[in-house]
Protein backbone atom coordinates (compact mmCIF):
# COMPACT_ATOMS: atom_id res chain seq x y z
CA UNK A 1 0.00 0.00 0.00
CA UNK A 2 1.42 3.48 -0.79
CA UNK A 3 2.77 5.74 1.82
CA UNK A 4 1.45 9.04 2.44
CA UNK A 5 4.46 11.69 4.00
CA UNK A 6 2.65 14.59 5.28
CA UNK A 7 4.32 18.19 6.05
CA UNK A 8 3.55 21.21 8.31
CA UNK A 9 -0.55 21.86 7.94
CA UNK A 10 -1.06 18.36 6.44
CA UNK A 11 0.75 16.47 9.54
CA UNK A 12 -1.07 18.73 11.86
CA UNK A 13 -4.37 18.11 10.33
CA UNK A 14 -3.58 14.54 9.95
CA UNK A 15 -2.14 13.82 13.64
CA UNK A 16 0.57 12.03 12.40
CA UNK A 17 3.57 12.53 9.74
CA UNK A 18 2.95 9.52 7.51
CA UNK A 19 0.61 6.71 7.01
CA UNK A 20 -0.01 3.36 5.11
CA UNK A 21 -3.81 4.12 2.68
CA UNK A 22 -4.86 1.80 0.05
CA UNK A 23 -5.75 3.13 -3.11
CA UNK A 24 -5.09 2.52 -6.76
CA UNK A 25 -4.41 6.22 -7.58
CA UNK A 26 -3.47 9.54 -6.17
CA UNK A 27 -7.24 10.67 -6.09
CA UNK A 28 -8.48 7.59 -3.97
CA UNK A 29 -5.68 7.97 -1.24
CA UNK A 30 -6.59 11.89 -1.05
CA UNK A 31 -10.01 11.40 -1.02
CA UNK A 32 -9.47 8.71 1.97
CA UNK A 33 -7.27 10.75 4.09
CA UNK A 34 -9.77 13.43 3.17
CA UNK A 35 -12.16 11.15 4.96
CA UNK A 36 -10.10 10.22 7.64
CA UNK A 37 -9.23 13.23 8.59
CA UNK A 38 -11.81 15.86 7.88
CA UNK A 39 -12.44 19.20 7.01
CA UNK A 40 -8.76 20.52 7.86
CA UNK A 41 -7.16 17.58 6.00
CA UNK A 42 -9.78 18.63 2.44
CA UNK A 43 -8.54 22.21 2.81
CA UNK A 44 -4.61 21.18 2.84
CA UNK A 45 -4.93 18.87 0.19
CA UNK A 46 -6.44 21.29 -1.66
CA UNK A 47 -3.85 23.51 -1.46
CA UNK A 48 -0.91 21.20 -1.35
CA UNK A 49 1.37 20.40 -3.88
CA UNK A 50 2.29 16.60 -4.24
CA UNK A 51 5.41 14.56 -5.06
CA UNK A 52 5.26 10.89 -5.85
CA UNK A 53 8.84 9.40 -5.35
CA UNK A 54 10.08 13.08 -5.47
CA UNK A 55 8.47 14.02 -8.62
CA UNK A 56 5.75 16.39 -8.51
CA UNK A 57 2.60 14.93 -9.74
CA UNK A 58 -0.42 17.01 -10.54
CA UNK A 59 -2.54 14.34 -12.31
CA UNK A 60 -4.73 12.60 -9.32
CA UNK A 61 -5.59 9.62 -11.81
CA UNK A 62 -2.19 8.50 -11.68
CA UNK A 63 -2.09 5.09 -10.75
CA UNK A 64 0.18 3.69 -7.42
CA UNK A 65 1.79 1.04 -6.21
CA UNK A 66 2.52 -0.78 -3.08
CA UNK A 67 5.74 0.92 -2.34
CA UNK A 68 5.10 4.54 -3.74
CA UNK A 69 5.56 7.44 -1.32
CA UNK A 70 3.40 10.26 -1.56
CA UNK A 71 4.35 13.47 0.21
CA UNK A 72 1.66 16.63 0.94
CA UNK A 73 3.49 19.27 0.71
CA UNK A 74 0.93 22.50 1.89
CA UNK A 75 2.60 25.98 0.89
CA UNK A 76 5.42 27.64 3.57
CA UNK A 77 5.60 30.33 4.49
CA UNK A 78 8.65 32.04 4.29
CA UNK A 79 10.62 35.15 5.84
Amino acid sequence: MPTLRYFAAAAEAAGTTQEVIDGPDVASVLAATCSAHGAAMRHVVGHSSLLLDGRYVSDHTTPLADDDVLDVLPPFAGG
